[in-house]
């Protein structure tokens, strides 16, 4: 495992507005220790989501990566993908990750193809949805690629989101995050000791008034480390941006897109401003300049003018008449995008919202512009299903079917409403129909095995659990499975194949000590055969030194009762 201290030696490049802005807790019933903890917790994982903001307006300047760096000796690639899974696990223990099936089906779509045109095919990429509505977008290591909500929603269309996204790609691929570490070194470890020296400090004086002054030496802390590297991370966006460029052209997206891209984020940047938006200083990075637009522009022009002569990567298909893992080169394909991408924004766009009234409302607003078009009155109807008006999301996704025949989102919002509604028998056959027409998709899958589950009979808890069952073997990381095998065997009465999916979903969450509690009380069941608890001894073993790492950093799960 990665040192925790290694969070903060390490460079994240962002490619937004703002990083996230973690929450420091004003409970009065929580003890100074606690406070400590959590605050200690917060300030290791906002330091390395901020440590490093690559400036998306920082002047381009032609400079090459310095082959002779000796930065590839800091971390073993192994080690890289420990720090970005840890890092994930972090965000998610925060509520940071936005956990939804069909978009991550979305997203894992779009940056995989993406990934197999960039100069890195054979690296190992993972994309995840941040819920925070700032146009945002970081990559970290180990092929970590997060992309805020508020990026898909100001995109007018997927072309843009993936040309952030090849931006971020060309990051890893060119090391950029891995060469940044020497420079962490020198800088940014003094920098967070300060900082958390200013946090401690500020704790002593008690009260909420110390949880206030603790957040102003963070933000304080974030800021001088974030201007720091700013001049360190221009050289690198000519690259990535040149290379993000060859990426999207290698995948049928519009080479334009970045600079249109581009200009979006200006103009947001110029609104900041203004004072449009409540958006502080300390959390903006420079505005886009014009000279890096032209650059783009420039770019797109000659790769048309040269007819964009790329050999495009082949691409895997899980087209269900098609034979599995096969693979088809990309140049056989329409350009264009997944074809979902204005489902996924919309669907983003309740998902993301304080609540679903207040996504609701939002589509309110938007009649008054006008009429909504079917990707909005699928939102709209995903908000009123969420917001148990089931009848009227009945109605709308009925009517977006008959419009759209055969659309899998629309058909499995419309098989979740029917089986939330009075409409069992239906949404079986329903849910029926998709797994035979898609019978590994992950969205299908996961979204009947929870109403299933919600059934709370045995025999709907084996038939979520066979439902599920041929995801299995592919799912070990995969915390939204996890939790949802784990309801579907305690349904069914299988406590101690509950207890085990239970705990891992706690590990993948960031809650590494939780699972250990709950697997060292799990082994202690009389009813846990050999087989069973070889595999949970197995795992505590793998999850105890990760552990005691957190707590030899003095991190501790704030949420476990220490008396």
């Amino acid at each position: 495992m990665v040192p925790l201290n290694t969070c903060c030696r390490d460079v994240l490049l962002e490619y937004g507005s703002s990083p996230p802005a973690f929450p420091v807790s004003h409970d009065p019933q929580l003890s100074s220790v606690t406070r400590e903890s959590r605050l200690r917790r917060i300030v290791l994982l906002t330091a390395a989501v901020t440590l490093a903001l690559a400036s998306v307006c920082a002047p381009a300047q032609n400079s090459l990566p310095d082959i002779g760096s000796s930065a590839g000796q800091l971390l073993t690639p192994h080690q890289q993908e420990e720090y970005g899974a840890m890092m994930l696990a972090q965000l998610r223990h925060y509520d940071y990750v936005l956990e939804d099936p069909l978009v991550d089906s979305w997203l894992d779509s779009l940056g995989s193809r993406l990934a197999a045109n960039s100069d890195s095919p054979r690296q190992r990429f993972t994309f995840f949805m941040l819920r925070q509505r700032e146009i945002n977008a970081f990559a970290t290591l180990g092929g970590y690629v997060a992309v805020n909500a508020g990026l898909v929603l100001a995109a007018e269309r997927e072309d843009e989101v993936a040309a952030v996204m090849s931006h971020e790609i060309a990051h890893v691929s060119q090391e950029h995050v891995l060469r940044g570490v020497e420079r962490a070194q020198r800088d940014q470890l003094p920098i967070l000791l300060a900082m958390l020296g200013a946090v401690v400090l500020a704790q002593s004086a008690g009260g909420n008034s110390s949880d206030d002054a603790a957040q102003a030496a963070i933000v304080s802390g974030l800021g001088l480390m974030q201007q720091r590297q700013i001049n360190y991370t221009r050289s690198n966006e000519h690259e990535a941006d040149r290379l993000g460029i060859q990426t999207l052209s290698r995948s049928h997206y519009d080479t334009d897109a970045m600079a249109e891209f581009f200009v979006t984020m200006q103009t947001q940047s110029r609104a900041n401003g203004a004072g449009a938006y409540d958006t502080p200083d300390y959390l903006r990075t420079h505005p886009v300049t014009t000279t890096r637009i032209s650059e783009a522009k420039s770019r797109s022009e000659q790769l048309k003018r040269s007819g964009a002569g790329f050999a495009a990567a082949p691409i895997a298909t899980d087209n269900p008449l098609l034979p599995g893992g096969l693979t088809i080169s990309s140049d056989v394909l329409a350009r264009g995008g997944t074809g979902v991408f204005e489902l996924a924004r919309e669907r983003l766009r309740v998902l993301s919202a304080d609540s679903p009234r207040a996504a609701l409302r939002e589509y309110e607003q938007m009649t008054h512009g006008g009429k909504l078009d079917e990707a909005q009155r699928y939102g709209r109807a995903i908000a009123r299903l969420r917001a148990n008006d089931i009848g009227a999301a009945i109605d709308d996704l009925e009517a977006l079917l008959d419009e759209r025949p055969g659309d899998l989102w629309i058909e499995l919002g419309l098989a979740e409403a029917q089986a939330r509604g009075s409409q069992r028998d239906a949404a079986d056959e329903r849910f029926a129909r998709l797994l035979s027409r898609a019978p590994n998709n992950r969205a299908v899958a996961l979204t009947y095995a929870q109403v299933l589950s919600e059934r709370n009979t045995i025999a709907a808890g084996k038939h979520a659990q066979a439902v599920l069952r041929p995801l299995l073997a592919r799912s070990s990381d995969d915390p939204a499975f996890q939790r949802i095998y784990a309801r579907a065997s305690e349904v069914a009465g299988e406590p101690i194949r509950a207890g085990e999916a239970y705990a891992e979903a706690a590990f993948l969450g960031g809650r590494a000590e939780q699972a250990l509690i709950q697997l060292n009380t799990l082994k202690k069941r009389p009813e846990v055969d050999y087989y069973a608890r070889a595999r949970i001894e197995a795992r505590i073993a793998q999850i105890t030194p990760v552990v005691l790492e957190l707590h030899r950093q003095g991190i501790y799960d704030e949420v476990l009762d220490r008396r």
